[in-house]
């Protein structure tokens, strides 16, 4: 995220974020444990990695999962959130892993511009950066720091909310079910649309990869307006 894009995220809804993730993506907990399962398959070879975990405020399913399937990984975990990155700790301290996770409250940018990561994690974050030439340099800033041919793991959602009237209904029926009323449905999808620019299309998300220096990315998950993709940095 950037410093303007994380400012929503604050003590209040970090507090909320994992219930109502879990409300606004059905399979939330599905996405993040294929996520670690793909970046498992992805990096064979080698019982020893490094990886990068860009937006890594919230609830941590990407880097317990992966922990879990890979003991002798280690992950640096990247958020400019405070709130968001504080409740993402919790969870790694919760899960008894804090010895391998790094946690960093700076924006990649920040980190040493170098291939020093095998892979990255980003999941969430890149529909809530307003500007496409944003979402690029974020994405070129993760690639700069993968080695060749290091993987990717991309999440989020990839599409116009407005272009999709029924999918928005469904959308809004995920709520309903969870209790909420008209009103609080209406005031939930107002925030949401207020506060987030997904890519027009996953097209639109496979040449913001390509500027950046990914290779063509594969999708492996999708639920309404979300996926999932596994790209890598081209050697």
């Amino acid at each position: 995220m950037t410093s303007s894009s994380h400012a929503k995220f604050d003590p209040d809804r970090a507090r909320e974020y994992g219930e109502q993730a879990r409300i606004a993506l059905a399979g939330y907990d599905a996405c993040h444990e294929l996520c670690a399962c793909i970046l498992s398959a992805a990096l064979t070879g080698r019982k020893e990695r490094h990886v990068l975990v860009v937006g890594a405020g919230g609830t941590a399913g990407e880097i317990i999962t992966t922990a879990r399937l890979e003991p002798g990984w280690r992950f640096v975990a990247v958020d400019p959130s405070k709130p968001m990155l504080a409740l993402a700790q919790s969870e790694v301290n919760a899960a008894g892993i804090a010895d391998r996770v790094t946690f960093v409250r700076e924006e990649v940018s920040a980190l040493p511009r170098e291939p020093r990561y095998d892979a990255a994690f980003m999941i969430g974050v890149l529909h809530h950066i307003p500007e496409s030439r944003d979402k690029a340099r974020l994405l070129a800033d993760i690639a700069c720091r993968l080695v060749a041919g290091g993987s990717l793991v991309l999440a989020g959602n990839c599409r116009s909310y407005d272009s999709e009237p029924l999918l928005q209904a469904a959308w809004a029926n995920r709520w309903h079910l969870h209790g909420a009323s008209e009103d609080d449905v209406e005031t939930k999808l107002a925030r949401i649309k207020a506060g987030a620019v997904p890519p027009e299309s996953e097209k639109a998300v496979a040449a913001l990869l390509a500027e950046a220096g990914f290779s063509q990315p594969k999708s492996f998950f999708a639920s309404l307006f979300w996926a999932a993709w596994h790209t890598r940095r081209e050697i």
